[in-house]
């Protein structure tokens, strides 16, 4: 499990404290951080002889109002980097359209059918970005980029890079800790998302010591 802040690791591991086989860790704020945290933590397993079978990016987000309430959970059916490409006089160009790269990386599909089952996790798009939006204007012109976007948050997308490297899959499960749009400190739950996020690793324990990631009916893509 990787996580941006220690809160949220300590959420998580009020949860899962005791499950075999579970790390989890704060890799770091960001995209790049996030990756190199999660990469070394693969390298490590690997090289120690007891690889992961599954990488989590867990915590909280901005939610996309109304579908994504504060205090609601959301797992990823797909991590996708919105703000990775280029600015051009026609608009934003993702940096698969400049002929390289990628910016979508999908969970396994029953896994995440699993996970919004058990965790009452609503199951949509999670956009990575580097810049927080902060304004009613950008919000609006993400969610029409990417009408099943649910959430905000800035690290899904550098921990399934660094997943996806390691032929491992991937799963993001988030809390919603404020809408996305304006900034309004003052209107953040933080308390009540972090309370949310402990609530849905608990439910989702089972799901993890059940799963099976070479089950021939699941797939995700690299």
């Amino acid at each position: 499990m990787a996580t941006a802040v220690p809160a949220e690791r300590d959420a998580v591991v009020r949860a899962l404290d005791g499950l075999p086989g579970v790390d989890v860790i704060a890799a770091g704020v960001g995209p790049a951080l996030a990756a190199a945290s999660t990469a070394t933590a693969l390298t490590t397993a690997r090289l120690e002889g007891a690889p992961y079978d599954l990488v989590v990016s867990a915590g909280i987000a901005g939610g996309f109002a109304p579908h994504a309430p504060v205090a609601s959970l959301v797992v990823a059916d797909e991590i996708t980097a919105a703000d990775l490409g280029a600015e051009t006089p026609d608009g934003f160009l993702p940096v698969t359209e400049l002929g390289f790269g990628t910016v979508t990386h999908r969970p396994p599909e029953a896994l995440v059918r699993e996970v919004a089952a058990a965790t009452g996790a609503r199951p949509g798009a999670v956009l990575t970005v580097s810049t927080v939006t902060g304004t009613a204007v950008r919000a609006e012109r993400l969610r029409e980029s990417h009408p099943t976007a649910l959430a905000e948050a800035m690290e899904g997308f550098g921990v399934a890079e660094a997943a996806a490297a390691h032929r491992t899959p991937v799963l993001e499960l988030r809390a919603i800790s404020n809408p996305v749009g304006p900034r309004d400190r003052a209107a953040w739950r933080i308390g009540d998302a972090l309370a949310a996020l402990t609530e849905g690793f608990g439910k989702l324990a089972p799901v993890l010591e059940s799963w099976n990631p070479h089950d021939p009916h699941d797939s995700h893509d690299r």
